[in-house]
This record gives structure tokens, sequence and C-alpha cells, in this order.
């Protein structure tokens, strides 16, 4: 088994307990209200400016072979995913450029930052975020919100284009030359992180 599926099996219990979360659950049956999106998308839309940061930081040490794929990755983080956040903040009444980061959200961030001040730890440690997003995308994809703008979410997501990026962030992983125990350590504490990140700060 690569190390990448090595820690996709040890995740899959962690999106469990996502999938039974109530933020979760709420876009999934279409019936979060408004105030906790509405938080969750000002987060988020905080968090991938920091996710963009990652990948450069991570592509200054790449590998020939994987410095375009991290170029890439920062562009589509920087432009698709957040023009998705910028397209949704007026349905929900998101004051993303008024935003400030919630205890998770400078958690999480904090700690992918400093990951990546070593290239195999970076790649682990940012992957909870990429695996876990297209796994939630692809099983709420199965029984699709009713409400357009949380279907629109789990469309983007849910999209065989992000999980051929996922992908190819477990080949680089699988590449990285990443010491196993470490990579554990550090998706785990990842996972542990995306799971905190549904607790939305109250406005």
């Amino acid at each position: 088994m690569s190390l990448a599926a090595h820690l996709e099996e040890l995740g899959r219990p962690l999106v469990d307990e996502q999938l039974k979360h109530p933020t979760v659950e709420g876009i999934a049956q279409g019936t979060l209200d408004d105030a906790t999106f509405r938080s969750w998308l000002e987060q988020d839309y905080l968090f991938l400016h920091d996710y963009v940061r990652v990948f450069s930081r991570l592509a200054w040490q790449a590998p020939a072979a994987h410095l375009g794929d991290l170029v890439d990755l920062a562009h589509a983080t920087f432009h698709d995913e957040l023009d998705l956040h910028r397209s949704l903040s007026a349905s929900f009444a998101a004051d993303l450029d008024g935003a400030r980061k919630g205890p998770a959200c400078a958690a999480y961030t904090s700690f992918l930052l400093d990951s990546a001040a070593t290239y195999a730890d970076g790649l682990a440690a940012l992957y909870p975020c990429m695996w876990g997003y297209s796994t939630l995308g692809r099983r709420l994809a199965e029984n699709p919100p009713s409400d357009p703008r949380y279907r629109r979410w789990v469309d983007t997501y849910a999209d065989p284009g992000f999980a051929d990026l996922t992908a190819r962030i477990a080949q680089m992983i699988n590449e990285s030359g990443a010491d196993p125990e470490s990579a554990e350590r550090l998706f785990l504490e990842g996972m542990h992180h995306e799971l905190a990140f549904w607790d939305v700060p109250r406005s």
C-alpha cells in the first residue's frame, strides 16, 4: 500500500465524523441556517488565502517534476475556489473582506504554514483538506441537497477535476520521500483541524 493510500485509510473514520457534524449534515440536507454557513464561508475565505501561501511555500522547495502542479494548485485555489466563495457571499450576506479569523481557522492555518517549512511534511499536512473535501463532495453528491446554493458547493468538491488534483497530490506524497511516521502524525493532525473547522464561530 502506498503512503497516500495508507493516510486515506487512517482518515476515513474522521471523514465519517465530519459527515455526522451538524454543519455538514445541514449542508447535505439543504437545511443549514444562513448564519452558520455565512460564518463558515467567511472563515474558509480567510483559510484559502493562507492555503495559497502554503502551496507557494512548497513550490519554492519543490522538485522540478512537482513545481508546475503546485503552481497550478495555487492558481486554482486563488481563482476557482475563492471565486466560488465570492459568488455565494451575496446569497448569505457574507462580509468576506471584513471577516476575522476565528480560533479554528487561526490554528489550522498556523499549523499548515509551519508544516510547509519542510516539503514532505507540508504535503502530508495539506492532504486532509484536498482529500477530505474531495471525499465529502463525492459522498454528499450521492444524495445532493435541494437548496441550489448548497448544491453548488457540493458539486464543486464532487467534480472529477477536483478529484484529479487530489490524486496528483497523493502521487506527490508518494514521491516525496516522506517519513511515514511524520506523515501519519501531520495528516491526522490536519484531519482533526478539518473536523474542528466545522465548529464555526458565532457572530
